[in-house]
């Protein structure tokens, strides 16, 4: 193969990071990533990084816009992540990304699930991980409704909704613990049955820039 195929080769492939605060750590994801790189062949210096750290509300993610552009004139075509998760802070929207991304013919592979998606195989995954989401959803509303009716009858709640003060929703330690875990915000309000507001409220509390 002449070099400069070779080449143009390895700059189809890109490799895409995301944490969701500033005070996260990017080494878990990039670790994982080079590591399967290598099992594959690959350099780490011989692909394109694209890393976007988001703080506090701020949904602007500069590098993922960049890739978008770079799979949009055809210069990627195989985008790799540490988990599909990392594509969008949405289940929603990193499932339809992902739809979008196969049917362009574009690679995409998790190294820690261990899933390698294309085409037709990916965008049907896709749509069952779409299926399982909704599922989720609605399941977490389902809670939800269950633990404020239990909080009404405890007292807890006022009758507009709201809670008693002095009342926390959840442990801003343990929010903080798993934020420093690498989880999502999404993650910690289900794991924690709460809504992602009040999660970036105690994030902001650390936090305060």
């Amino acid at each position: 193969m002449p070099q400069s195929d070779h080449h143009n080769h390895q700059a189809s492939i890109a490799c895409y990071i995301r944490v969701s605060t500033s005070s996260q750590n990017s080494d878990a994801q990039r670790t994982g990533i080079e590591r399967w790189l290598r099992g594959h062949g690959l350099g780490s210096t011989t692909v394109r990084w694209f890393e976007d750290k988001e703080t506090g509300r701020d949904l602007l993610r500069p590098a993922f816009t960049a890739l978008q552009e770079s799979i949009f004139i055809g210069d990627i075509k195989t985008v790799i992540v540490w988990r599909l998760d990392r594509l969008s802070r949405s289940q929603k929207d990193g499932i339809n990304t992902l739809a979008d991304w196969c049917d362009k013919g574009v690679r995409v592979v998790s190294v820690t699930q261990q899933l390698d998606l294309s085409g037709a195989t990916g965008r049907l995954i896709a749509g069952v991980l779409f299926a399982v989401a909704e599922m989720e959803l609605e399941a977490i509303k389902e809670r939800q409704a269950m633990g404020i009716a239990a909080a009404k009858a405890k007292g807890v709640y006022k009758c507009n909704g709201e809670r008693r003060r002095g009342y926390r929703k959840a442990d801003r330690d343990k929010v903080l613990r798993l934020r420093d875990q690498g989880r999502t915000v999404t993650s910690i309000a289900r794991e924690l049955g709460i809504g992602r507001t009040t999660v970036y409220s105690y994030l902001k509390e650390s936090d305060p820039r």
